[in-house]
């Protein structure tokens, strides 16, 4: 089915546009957020083709196309329109949401509201975290290959593309956060380009005027005040927590600031309001306490990984597919970031890489063993998605309908994942999984290494078990079962909703 009509039938089987409240995309997913998520056809959409799954989850509707999610998404977003649900729908890519809806959202845990908010932040910058990741990457190759050395123009211009997207990092998550939490991007980025400041490093150069907390483990250098009262500064280049908290205070100041200012004044008065409250409250409060947190929990992240790594590495390469699932390991993901800007590194995510070529070997398994040339054709697919880090059509559209096999990738995900904490592998960019992930475990400081080689092996031995598990247990006769259950459930729908 072409993009055009499936995009179509999406939206009319999700219940139509006025259903619609906002709309996201990631690597494959369209993340919708509905109104009156009963109203979707689910098993229709299931079985559509072009469809890998539907997961609901987090208070999201989560269709599952593949790696070609935003050429369907650029198909979708015509359909919906210019205003939906009654709201005027900004044109970002890879967000679309409405300003106003016309009926009561459900009521979410705090953990989906959590989950939502870390998507809904992240996702629209994970390709650009890719693909910096793999530049830092091949940079060092290059380096080690001498054909860019270090006082060469042509490491500089590199250096720059490898590290511009990750110095400005704020000031893109004030963006992606304040549209998350629905105020004004332009506010969002202005916070995060003053919290990256250069002034602000050339003063934490200097002498400190005093320490605060003299004497105690929480002691910190003051370099300047305001009104008398110390600033703790803090170096925010690359940080997470702080600017996406301060844009979640100018988002709710700035609905309310808005009611109080008349309509003639809003377009410059609102914003300098804000700069003029949230800015220097972010360099007081806000800032040292999120710095603080995100310390806190990258130490966290450490001591449970070096209680035992091997075990924890096994737990969470076997797992974390799991998760994926359900759409809920973006908590793992904002962990990863705060660990690689707090420690410079990350141990705890890159554990689950190889479980990526586990699902594909199964996939792969199955492609080479079943009669079915519809499913030959869609593994096939799945099999090379995997091995770039991109598990959603090897999950959905092979391993996961046939149970057994899912479990076997998962059993190869915790080979991989218990070698890589036996070896202790980390990760220094954030990077695609798969053949690609190399490219994130290499030290700027110790360029090339053998653990390149104890990355390959680990990948391999949680391709080649799954592979070999599937191999030897599938049956052919599941493909039928399989297409008859999907068949039989769109059936069912239609005929309940005609």
């Amino acid at each position: 089915m072409d993009n055009e009509k499936l995009a179509k039938e999406i939206v009319d089987k999700i219940g139509g546009k006025d259903n619609v409240n906002s709309l996201v995309h990631c690597v494959t997913r369209l993340r919708f957020k509905l109104k009156n998520e009963d109203l979707a056809k689910t098993a229709e959409i299931k079985s559509l083709d072009g469809v890998a799954t539907v997961v609901q989850q987090a208070g999201q509707y989560q269709v599952v196309i593949g790696p070609n999610v935003a050429d369907v998404y650029d198909e979708v977003i015509p359909l919906l329109g210019s205003h939906v649900g009654g709201g005027e729908v900004p044109a970002d890519y890879g967000i679309l949401e409405t300003a106003a809806t016309t009926s009561p959202a459900k009521k979410e845990s705090i953990f989906s509201r959590l989950i939502d908010v870390i998507s809904g932040v992240f996702t629209p910058l994970l390709g650009l975290l890719m693909a910096n990741g793999i530049m830092k990457g091949l940079l060092i190759i290059l380096v080690a290959t001498n054909i860019a050395p270090q006082k060469s123009g042509t490491f500089q211009i590199f250096s720059i593309v490898s590290d511009c997207f990750f110095y400005f990092f704020p000031v893109f998550l004030g963006y992606t956060a304040m549209k998350k939490f629905g105020g004004t991007a332009f506010i969002g980025m202005g916070i995060g380009a003053a919290l990256i400041y250069p002034q602000l490093l050339t003063i934490m150069q200097q002498k400190p005027l005093y320490y605060l907390f003299a004497g105690t483990p929480f002691s910190s250098p003051v370099y300047l005040t305001f009104f008398g009262i110390p600033v703790l500064l803090v170096n925010y280049a690359t940080s997470v927590v702080p600017v996406i908290v301060a844009s979640y205070v100018a988002a709710k100041l700035e609905k309310r600031i808005t009611k109080w200012v008349n309509a003639n004044l809003r377009s410059f008065l609102v914003p300098f309001l804000i700069f003029l409250i949230v800015i220097p409250l972010s360099f007081i409060v806000i800032g040292p306490i999120t710095s603080w947190i995100s310390l806190g929990l990258g130490a966290g992240a450490q001591w449970m990984f070096n209680l035992s790594p091997i075990i924890f590495g096994m737990l969470y390469g076997g797992l974390i597919q799991f998760l994926v699932i359900f759409g809920v390991h973006w908590g793992f993901v904002a962990l990863s970031l705060n660990n690689l800007t707090t420690l410079g590194y990350d141990p705890i995510t890159i554990m689950g890489a190889p479980s990526a070529l586990a699902q594909g070997g199964a996939a792969l398994a199955v492609t080479l063993r079943t009669k079915s040339k519809k499913v030959k054709a869609a593994g096939w697919s799945a099999f090379i998605s995997s091995l770039f880090g991109i598990t959603e059509p090897s999950v959905y559209g092979i391993n996961l309908p046939r149970k057994k096999l899912f479990a076997f990738a998962a059993v190869g995900g915790a080979v991989g994942g218990a070698i890589f904490g036996l070896l202790q592998i980390r990760q220094y960019a954030p990077g695609p999984g798969g053949l690609l992930t190399f490219l994130t475990i290499m030290n700027p400081k110790q360029g090339i290494t053998n653990t390149i080689i104890f990355v390959m092996i680990a990948c391999v031995a949680a391709f080649v078990v799954a592979f070999i598990l599937a191999y030897i247990f599938f049956d052919a006769t599941e493909d039928d079962t399989v297409d008859a259950e999907v068949a039989q459930a769109a059936a069912t729908e239609s005929s309940q909703t005609a």
